[in-house]
């Protein structure tokens, strides 16, 4: 395996940075940060800083714990969105690729994960508890499953059920459109927007 020469420190430094994040391998890497050398000093600033100021200022919304630049999201936020219907995705680019339907017009909820014992990810790790406060407030008619078609998914769909299934709704779960083992943010917008349209009763 050859050893990539760098001619300065610092360009080996910003390549060892990019490499880091998910995806990138150093080829791509070395490629991003020549680009970015290549572009005007105004430019470069503009986007270190947008990085700053997005780990240093972003909120996550204090009802369903989406990402937000306020403590309220803009979803939860909006009177015209129904307050009874909660959607429950494992993370943001869940919301994200809901929202791409258009067919979704309730609220709700992130999880920050699913339940995986073997990565130590636990339901205490999750937002669980925040989940069931919101339903015991008693404002929830129905609670949408939208998690990933895979074993954790259904995992955690199991734990959340049987969490739920003491309060006064109905708990839903995507219609199979989207195929078993797929992850929910690869789904095209016309599948997922069908799935939540024709989503079905969740028997646990």
């Amino acid at each position: 395996m050859s050893t990539v020469n760098y001619p300065s420190r610092l360009l080996e430094d910003a390549v060892n940075e990019f490499a880091k994040l998910p995806g990138i391998g150093r080829k791509t890497a070395l490629r991003l940060v020549l680009h970015i050398l290549r572009q005007p000093a105004d430019q470069v600033e503009h986007f270190s800083s947008s990085l700053v100021k997005l780990r240093s200022e972003i909120k996550m919304c204090k009802s369903c714990y989406n990402i937000s630049d306020t403590e309220t999201c803009p979803i939860c936020s909006d009177n015209k969105r129904d307050t009874s219907l909660i959607c429950v995705v494992e993370n943001i680019r869940d919301v994200m690729s809901i929202e791409s339907t258009g067919q979704f017009r309730g609220k709700y909820h992130v999880l920050g994960g699913i339940i995986s014992p073997m990565d130590g990810i636990s339901p205490s790790d999750l937002t669980i508890e925040q989940l069931e406060a919101r339903i015991a407030a008693g404002s929830v008619s129905e609670v949408i499953f939208a998690l990933s078609a895979t074993a954790e998914g259904d995992t955690t769909n199991f734990y959340l059920y049987k969490r739920l299934s003491r309060y006064s709704i109905t708990i839903s779960t995507l219609a199979r459109g989207v195929a078993i083992g797929d992850e929910l943010e690869y789904a095209d917008s016309l599948t997922l927007g069908r799935s939540i349209i024709n989503r079905i009763p969740f028997n646990g």
